[in-house]
């Protein structure tokens, strides 16, 4: 064979093979997992393949939490504000990044209202949401629902300031999650009072736009996720919002099987969705903070960045469950 058909040949097997993970043999080892994870992750995902891979310094602070520092290496008191704060963007036609440039919220426009996904710390809510949407030039007081994936302060902190600023806004959480916010003690921000709970398959509509939820229960026992469909100059753009993806590296089996289970139900939700843009709710995990202002910027006729295709949104999901299941081996031996 010729060298040049040797490498057509060769391309060919390689793009195969980062395409359709799920259709190989799911490895036994963890240097084998870890191989095909980081297969899996291509250009999209190399973020979660570092962050579901390759355990933390045993100095960092574990993942989760309910106050600053919930999120792994988060200094417990608010941050120089030029070390997170973010410009908002417009990201298509009716959705937009109100976020910082570590963790993400979003605002998708209806016809009938706003809905905000997430709340962020509690010091970043009013500049990053209220200010952001503004900035935008829309109106907070349109917002009719705040969905918040799971009760963690890098996501939730800002939760009560949001519903106190804006009149009639609806909290939505897990149930398991709005017990964990009550219980909680001393939250950064202020606890929310008990409003919405999201449930498996619920869909929240502001007119002509519409959130489903899907129940991911792992990263805690309430997460949700999301599927959605933004326009992107008129055509319709398909989301798959993961709301939970960091694990702890000293869980027991039944934790990493629940997680496991839950990350493959809702990759089914997905694709059946036919997805072809994967969110989440920590920039490291899907480059968003860089993509959301890249996608403000583009010319006309340049494609959304965002938008990487249903093959790659369920890459993404291959690279939880092989870095989940390499963490089980090494924690249970298992």
């Amino acid at each position: 064979m010729k060298p040049v058909a040797r490498f057509v040949v060769a391309s060919v097997l390689l793009a195969a093979s980062i395409a359709t993970p799920s259709a190989q043999t799911p490895p036994t080892t963890v240097d084998g997992l870890l191989s095909a994870a980081k297969n899996a992750a291509g250009l999209e995902w190399p973020g979660t393949y570092l962050r579901l891979c390759i355990p933390p310094p045993a100095a960092a602070a574990p993942a989760g939490g309910g106050a600053r520092g919930g999120g792994r290496g988060t200094p417990p008191a608010p941050p120089a504000r030029d070390s997170w704060y973010a410009e908002p963007a417009k990201v298509a036609d009716n959705f937009y990044f109100i976020g910082t440039k570590i963790h993400s919220a979003w605002a998708i426009v209806g016809t009938e209202g706003i809905i905000v996904i997430e709340a962020l710390f509690d010091y970043a809510a009013q500049d990053e949401i209220l200010g952001g949407l503004k900035k935008l030039g829309l109106d907070p007081r349109r917002v009719k629902y705040v969905i918040l994936s799971h009760a963690h302060g890098d996501h939730d902190g800002g939760a009560k300031l949001l519903q106190d600023a804006i009149p009639g806004v609806r909290l939505v959480y897990g149930a398991a999650d709005w017990d964990l916010v009550e219980k909680t003690t001393n939250r950064p921000g202020g606890t929310p009072k008990r409003d919405m709970v999201g449930t498996n398959g619920m869909r929240i509509s502001v007119g002509d736009a519409s959130v489903q939820i899907i129940a991911m229960p792992g990263h805690t026992a309430g997460t949700l996720s999301y599927l959605f469909e933004v326009r992107d100059n008129g055509k319709p753009l398909r989301v798959a919002y993961v709301g939970g993806t960091a694990i702890p590296f000293n869980g027991d089996v039944a934790y990493y099987d629940g997680y496991i289970a839950s990350s493959k139900e809702m990759a089914k939700a997905a694709a059946s969705y036919g997805a072809t843009v994967l969110l989440s709710n920590h920039t490291e995990f899907d480059n968003a903070y860089f993509k959301a202002h890249t996608a403000a910027s583009r010319k006309p006729g340049e494609a959304n960045p965002f938008e990487v295709g249903t093959a790659a949104v369920g890459r993404y999901f291959t690279v939880v469950e092989y870095c989940t299941t390499a963490a089980r081996i090494r924690a249970t031996g298992k």
